[in-house]
C-alpha cells in the first residue's frame, strides 16, 4: 500500500510564496520519479514539475522561474516550492508517482501516474 500524503497550500497574495509537500508511505520516494499537477475549477488537469528517480527536473511552462521542486531523502518527501504566485496559479494541487520507477518518458502526462496525493487547495489573492 502506497500514499502519498499532501501538506501546505493555502491562501496567498500575489507575488507571495508556499510550499507544498509530498510524503510517501509504503515506499521510498527516491525509487520513484514524482509529478506535481494542478486543477482550477472549468480547466484541464495541467502539469506542474516533475523530478525524476535521478534528478532530471522538468517544470510546465507557465511555472518556469517561479516554482522549484526538490526531494529530501531524508524525510522521503518531494517539495514544491511556489514563489512569485499569480492568481491564475489558484488551483487543487496533487502529487503523483508512478507504479515503477518512471513514467517511461510521459513524465507530464497524467495518465502515466498511478498514486496521487489528496490534493492541497492553493489560493492567490488580494
Amino acid at each position: 500500500q502506497v500514499d502519498l500524503i499532501q501538506s501546505g497550500g493555502g491562501l496567498v497574495q500575489p507575488g507571495g510564496s508556499l510550499r507544498l509537500s509530498c510524503a510517501a508511505s509504503g515506499r521510498s520516494m527516491s525509487d520513484s520519479s514524482t509529478g506535481w499537477f494542478r486543477q482550477a475549477p472549468g480547466k484541464e488537469r495541467e502539469f506542474v514539475a516533475y523530478i525524476s528517480r535521478g534528478g532530471s527536473i522538468y517544470y510546465g511552462d507557465s511555472v518556469k522561474g517561479r516554482f522549484t521542486i526538490s526531494r529530501d531523502d531524508n524525510k522521503n518527501t518531494v517539495f514544491l516550492q511556489m514563489d512569485n504566485l499569480k492568481p491564475e496559479d489558484t488551483a487543487l494541487y496533487h502529487c503523483a508517482a508512478p507504479l515503477g520507477m518512471d513514467t517511461g518518458g510521459y513524465w507530464n502526462n497524467p495518465h502515466f501516474y498511478d498514486y496521487w496525493g489528496q490534493g492541497t487547495q492553493v489560493t492567490v489573492s488580494s
